[in-house]
Formats: C-alpha cells, sequence, structure tokens
C-alpha cells in the first residue's frame, strides 16, 4: 500500500506539470531572441529571485508603481550610509518594472545590452554597477524616455541642470542631449544613460564637492558622503517637483545659503557701474590741533556712508570715527587711521574676482557634514575666531592665532571635542623635536632646561621631551581635546600678547584661545550643564598635576577656511587667502586637472602630520669623547666629563 500511495503520488505530479507547461502559450524562439538572452545576466538569487511570469505581467495590466516614494536625499548626518534607505528602489528591493509600449521596450533591451556588456562609455565607472543594479531592477525599462522621446520628468531636470551657476557649479559639467523625434533606439539609449549620468553627477558634487579636498592640501580631512546613484534615481522617479529633490543635495547651512543670495546680488550687479575705489596715499590720522587734509577723503565719506560735506578734505573726528568702525568690522586694528590695508578693504575685489571668491567658499561648504550638531564649535582660520553655536545661534566668541602658512597651516577638518584637560603636560610632538629642538640643542645643549622641558631617552633609541605643567607650560592651563589625525587641539597660551595683532598665524598648527577659562565654562555649560563649571572653578583647579574633565555630551569641532561670509549685519566680508586655498582652487578649475578634481588623490605635499620618531644624532659634538659614547646623549649623561649643571639637566627624567 505504501508503495502505491507514492506511485500516485508521482503520477498526480507529473499530469500538474503537463497541465501547466499547457498553459503556458508556446514561442518560437529565433536565433536572434537567443542571442540576446545570451547577454542577460543571471540574477544573484542571494538577494532577489529570478524573474517568474507573475513579475511579468500582461500587456494590459497597468504599470506598477514603486514599492515606496523616495523623499529626498538624505543629508542629516555626515557618515556614510551603510544600507540603502527603506524608501529607495534599489537593486535588494526593486521597484517594480512599468509596461513599456513598443520603443520603449526597444531601448530597455538596448540598456540591458549596453550596462551589461564593456561597451557603455558613457556612466562613470564609479557608478556603472549601481546604475546597472538600478535599470537591472526595473527590468531596464528607461526612466528618461518615453514613447521614443524624453518626457516631463526629462525636461525639468534639463532645466534645473542649465541653471546649477547659482549654486556655484557650471551647467558645463552637467549637459545633456537633446533628442529629435524619430531618434533610432541606440540614440535614445545613449540620450537615457547621459541624463543619467548628468543627474548622478550633479547629485555628488552637490554634495560633496566639484573638487575633492585632497586636490587642495594634504592637511584637510573631511568624511565626505556621496549619495548612492540609486537614491538620486529613485528619489526623481517617485517625486512631483524635480528641482526641489535635487536642490536639497546642497548644503543646508545658513552660512551656504546667505554666500548664495550674495553670488546672485554680486552678479546682479555686474551690469551697474562700479563704485569708484579711493586711490594710495599717505597714512590719513585725526589730528585736531592740525587736521590733516587730503583730497580722497570726500570719496572716502562716500563710501562709509557719511553725510555730504560738500567738498571738504579735512579728515575729522566723525571719519576718523567711522572707519574705526569699520575696521573694527573687518578684523583691522581699530585704530581709525587710514591706512592702506584700510582703503584695500574698503575698496574690495573687483566684481569678477568676488564672485570667484565666493564660490570658493560655497565648494567648502559642500565638505562639511550636513548637520554640523545641536552645539558646536566653528573655527575660521582666515579671520583667526572661534565661535560656539547652539541651536543654530551663536554664543560666544573669541579671538584665535592659527598655524603658520606651509608645514604649520592649521588642518581643516570635523571632529569631536570629548574632554578638557586642566594643568595639561605638553608632549613635544616629534616634528617640533626634529626641526626645532635638535638643531637647537647642537648650538646649545642646555637650551631645554632654560625653557622647562624635560627630555627622555627610550629603550628603543628614540626621545621623548615634554614640558610639566605649570605656568610656563607652552599649553598653558587649559587643552581643549578632539583626537584627530593631524594631532592638533586648542589651548591656552602665556604669549598673550599676540591677540592684539591683526594676522595671528604663529602656531605650529593648533590653535590658542584667547580666553580659555571662558570657553571652557561655555563648553561645560552646554555639555554638562548639571556640575556648575564657572571660570572661578576652573581657576581654582590650576597646579601641578592634570585633570581631564569629560564631555558628557561631545561637541562637534569643525575647523574652517573661510575668505568670505555674510556677518551678523548681513555684510559680505572678505579675508585674505592666508593659506592659498582659494588660489589652488582657481588654478585647479583653470587647468586639465578640472576634468578629475572630484577624485580624491594622494596627500599633496605640504600637508598632514610628521611621525618620524625623534632620535638624538650621533657624533653630534666634537668634545663628546669616546667613554660619553660619542653622541649628544651620551655627552649629557655618559661617563665623560661634564660640568655639574649639565649632569642635572635631565637627571630624574630619563628613563631606560
Amino acid at each position: 500500500m505504501r508503495g502505491f500511495r507514492i506511485g500516485l503520488l508521482l503520477a498526480g505530479t507529473a499530469v500538474a506539470v503537463v497541465f501547466a507547461a499547457a498553459a503556458i502559450p508556446a514561442h518560437a524562439v529565433t536565433d536572434d531572441q537567443k542571442d540576446i538572452e545570451r547577454l542577460i545576466p543571471v540574477p544573484d538569487t542571494t538577494f532577489a529571485p529570478p524573474p517568474t511570469t507573475k513579475d511579468v505581467g500582461t500587456p494590459t495590466a497597468p504599470a506598477a508603481k514603486p514599492t515606496a516614494p523616495a523623499a529626498a536625499p538624505t543629508l542629516s548626518t555626515p557618515a556614510p550610509s551603510t544600507a540603502a534607505p527603506a524608501t529607495q528602489p534599489t537593486a535588494e528591493q526593486p521597484a517594480a518594472a512599468p509596461a513599456l509600449a513598443g520603443p520603449d521596450q526597444a531601448v530597455a533591451d538596448r540598456l540591458r545590452e549596453v550596462l551589461s556588456g564593456k561597451t557603455d562609455r558613457i556612466i562613470d565607472r564609479r557608478n556603472k554597477a549601481a546604475v546597472d543594479a538600478f535599470y537591472a531592477a526595473r527590468n531596464y525599462a528607461p526612466l528618461w524616455i518615453d514613447n521614443g522621446s524624453v518626457d516631463a520628468r526629462a525636461k525639468a531636470v534639463a532645466a534645473f541642470l542649465a541653471k546649477v551657476d547659482v549654486d556655484g557649479l557650471d551647467p558645463a559639467d552637467y549637459l545633456v542631449p537633446d533628442v529629435k523625434a524619430g531618434a533610432e533606439t541606440a540614440a535614445l539609449a545613449d540620450a537615457e544613460l547621459k541624463y543619467t549620468q548628468a543627474v548622478v553627477t550633479y547629485a555628488r558634487h552637490a554634495q560633496t564637492g566639484r573638487v575633492h579636498y585632497s586636490r587642495i592640501s594634504g592637511d584637510i580631512s573631511f568624511n565626505l558622503a556621496a549619495p548612492e546613484p540609486a537614491e538620486v534615481l529613485g528619489g526623481l522617479l517617485t517625486t512631483d517637483n524635480v528641482a526641489a529633490t535635487l536642490e536639497r543635495y546642497n548644503p543646508p547651512h545658513a552660512g551656504y545659503k546667505a554666500l548664495k543670495a550674495k553670488l546672485a546680488e554680486v552678479r546682479g550687479a555686474k551690469g551697474e557701474p562700479a563704485a569708484p575705489r579711493i586711490g594710495a596715499g599717505p597714512v590719513l590720522k585725526f589730528n585736531p590741533k592740525t587736521p590733516m587734509q587730503d583730497a580722497r577723503v570726500p570719496l572716502v565719506r562716500q563710501r562709509l556712508g557719511l553725510a555730504d560735506e560738500s567738498d571738504s578734505t579735512t579728515y575729522d573726528k566723525a571719519l576718523a570715527d567711522a572707519v574705526k568702525k569699520f575696521q573694527e568690522s573687518h578684523n583691522l586694528a581699530p585704530s581709525g587711521h587710514l591706512t592702506a590695508a584700510t582703503v584695500d578693504t574698503i575698496n574690495g575685489p573687483k566684481r569678477d574676482r568676488e564672485a570667484d571668491i565666493i564660490i570658493a567658499n560655497m565648494e567648502r561648504w559642500r565638505w562639511l557634514p550636513r548637520d554640523l550638531g545641536r552645539a558646536y564649535v566653528m573655527v575660521n582660520i582666515p579671520d583667526f575666531t572661534l565661535k560656539v553655536f547652539k541651536d543654530g545661534v551663536q554664543v560666544w566668541k573669541t579671538k584665535i592665532v592659527t598655524g603658520q602658512p606651509g608645514t604649520r597651516a592649521t588642518p581643516l577638518l570635523s571632529e569631536t571635542m570629548k574632554y578638557i584637560t586642566v594643568n595639561p603636560t605638553w608632549n613635544v610632538p616629534p616634528s617640533i623635536i626634529n626641526n626645532e629642538y635638535l638643531p637647537a640643542l647642537q648650538q646649545d645643549p642646555t637650551v631645554l632646561d632654560r625653557m622647562g622641558l624635560k627630555l627622555e631617552r627610550n629603550r628603543d633609541g628614540t626621545v621623548h621631551i615634554y614640558q610639566p605643567p605649570g605656568e610656563r607650560n607652552a599649553l598653558g592651563r587649559i587643552r581643549f581635546n578632539f583626537p584627530n589625525k593631524f594631532l592638533v587641539y586648542q589651548h591656552d597660551t602665556p604669549d598673550k600678547y599676540l591677540f592684539a595683532k591683526e594676522v595671528r598665524d604663529y602656531s605650529h598648527g593648533c590653535m590658542r584661545v584667547q580666553d580659555p577659562d571662558k570657553y571652557a565654562e561655555v563648553l561645560l555649560s552646554i555639555s554638562n550643564p548639571r556640575e556648575g563649571y564657572t571660570v572661578d572653578r576652573i581657576h581654582r583647579m590650576y597646579g601641578t598635576g592634570e585633570i581631564d574633565i569629560h564631555l558628557q555630551n561631545p561637541i562637534p569641532v569643525h575647523i574652517t577656511y573661510q575668505t568670505a561670509f555674510v556677518n551678523e549685519a548681513g555684510k559680505l566680508v572678505l579675508r585674505d587667502d592666508v593659506y592659498g586655498r582659494d588660489a589652488r582652487y582657481f588654478a585647479l578649475m583653470r587647468s586639465d586637472e578640472r576634468r578629475v578634481g572630484d577624485i580624491a588623490t594622494e596627500s599633496r605635499d605640504g600637508g598632514g602630520t610628521v611621525t618620524r620618531p625623534a632620535r638624538l644624532p650621533d657624533n653630534l659634538y666634537p668634545f663628546a669623547n669616546r667613554d660619553g659614547g660619542g653622541s649628544l646623549f651620551g655627552w649629557l649623561f655618559g661617563g665623560g666629563p661634564q660640568s655639574s649643571s649639565r649632569a642635572q639637566i635631565r637627571q630624574g627624567t630619563w628613563s631606560r
């Protein structure tokens, strides 16, 4: 009986298979169809099953809609997403393919052939796999072509890309073809791919920059998150507002939007007569006893908005006060004297140059995280300022000293401040030891002792130089720590006189803060609000032992390079290009490198951190005898003759 039941089961299965086969229409397979089938890639069954007759549908069935709308580009976090959003149609979550008319099916077949093969020369190789996956999920149905012509979506994209210069981008980088009526299938498929390439490229440039930061300098590092092609294309597939969807890839920051408005303002004024420029001349000062006279005075009055006083050429108190106010608002020494620097700032650059500077700064905004943080610190190197923001409002500001141009430039980055150190020890970086202290020791072996520095020799022969906590410490009394690959931080300084200077680029790369006690109070009031830190409490912590205060809510730190920004009064402010970052951007955009400007490259010379361990050179002093080892260290600490003062320099700090 058991064998009989199994026989019946097998027989029934066979009958079912026969009926199922009879229900499927038979078609004669031609050689051409076999060739096409051989070009169709086998789907990866780990992500989606092979298509069935249910997936194909019938000619009378309506086009299926995507599983969920793709609302807007994911811009809320700076980190790259590790998985495609659930609302976006991707290869892992395909949107159902629409039913296609005859001409569009031919385009789909051509797209399948091109994207699945090695003949595609339109789609950037960085995007090819993702674009192929997007189209494969749609059974290669075109996104921009409908019934042999571009559709309304494509026309809206073309109109938007033609005007991206309002965001400082070049429409020539995103050209789309003009599809003529009656175009052949191959031309339509090429047009489809060119639209896709233009849109994906625009989204990447708008979100992460037309120029990759690594091509500007090696001392710049940001976590760029380019949008996924499937996200870009999927968002446009479902939106009813193409322009708004594409616009959202641009930075959402208020600083960027203010520059965009100023760019339009500057360009709109190009047809108007330029303001007369003030000529060169001697420095003008207010002198009540012997007033200075100068032919430039009426024009200076006009440019500063003072009431017209006919043709008076007297540099009076009212004008001196207006000059002083202008200087204060433009980071100039507020002397009230009409100096050459003040005249240059009043004149400003010519309009074309002004627009270029604005565009360069808009580009750098694209490198920053889209979400700066609820509370954050923003450093502006060319302005030599540090600002603290909370809930989009500036709550505090101070002066800073930044790195010197060249290899000591302060790097551009976004990192997170995690703790504050009171009474810090300064561990001298290997770069400073190698480049400055070892050469100084050749001239004077007592130099470290006079500077309050300690030297230790490690077992591997390298040396460690540090400065214990105290009033003479190079870091002052407080250090603000946001770990980063450049090993820079913010700190106090005993050299307070530098804050009186207009240009404050004197450090080795770290940022010296004018009022670190208040800075600590402001940060801790935001991060640790219940602990009651005040300037007085921080002062009472001063001593000889390091104290770390951990931020309960770490605060992002953004070190930026803004040579153009809009101030609180709505005025465009321009700063000197102290590190040449603008100049490098302009040079790249005018050279052949422009073609690959958005591709990352290895660090350029002049940036980064020197990590080569510091070693004391041998045979440095002719008077260091063999008993002392014939080296500086042997001379300082070895058994050879030496003075008692030198013998004390490192005793107690040299560890083996």
